[in-house]
């Protein structure tokens, strides 16, 4: 598709790259930055810390339709590809505190089991997305996702 739209050969795309696997992880880095924002977005775009852990997860619900190359990414080649783990370590870590953070709001408005690790939560909460979108490309339903997301969001109080 770029190939086309740019009018050139794909050969001159990889060069422009240094070759195929800097494009695919340039691509990786790219839209995996693209995501997180978009997730930190929703988290902060509730009037309560949990509303907006809440929109973040009816995000995913509603995207999860549409292919995530950084899970897909990471279904692929796990850890085998350091430098495609550095790119997913990054963005992870700062999904993992903003999650974090607020989770810890949620808790001190009330609103969140205060034993809860805000940790722990997150990594469960950043591991409920991934299945949810491997739900979906397995061929889950709509409905069968949202209540993935409702379990998720149930865990928390």
């Amino acid at each position: 598709m770029l190939v086309d739209a740019m009018g050139i050969g794909r050969q001159s795309l990889y060069d422009a790259f240094g070759d195929k696997w800097q494009l695919y992880r340039a691509a990786v880095r790219r839209y995996s930055a693209d995501e997180v924002s978009a997730h930190i977005a929703m988290l902060n775009s509730g009037a309560s810390a949990i509303d907006g852990i809440a929109a973040m997860l009816d995000r995913v619900v509603m995207d999860a339709p549409t292919a995530c190359l950084g899970t897909n990414s990471i279904c692929e080649f796990g850890r085998a590809r350091p430098d495609l783990s550095e790119i997913h370590d990054a963005v992870g870590s700062v999904l993992h505190a903003a999650i974090a953070d607020r989770l810890r709001e949620a808790q001190q408005d009330g609103h969140a089991a205060s034993e809860l690790d805000p940790d722990n939560a997150s990594s469960f909460l950043t591991a409920s997305i991934a299945g949810i979108r491997v739900a979906a490309r397995g061929g889950a339903g709509a409905t069968v996702l949202a209540d993935l997301a409702r379990m998720a969001m149930r865990a928390l109080t």
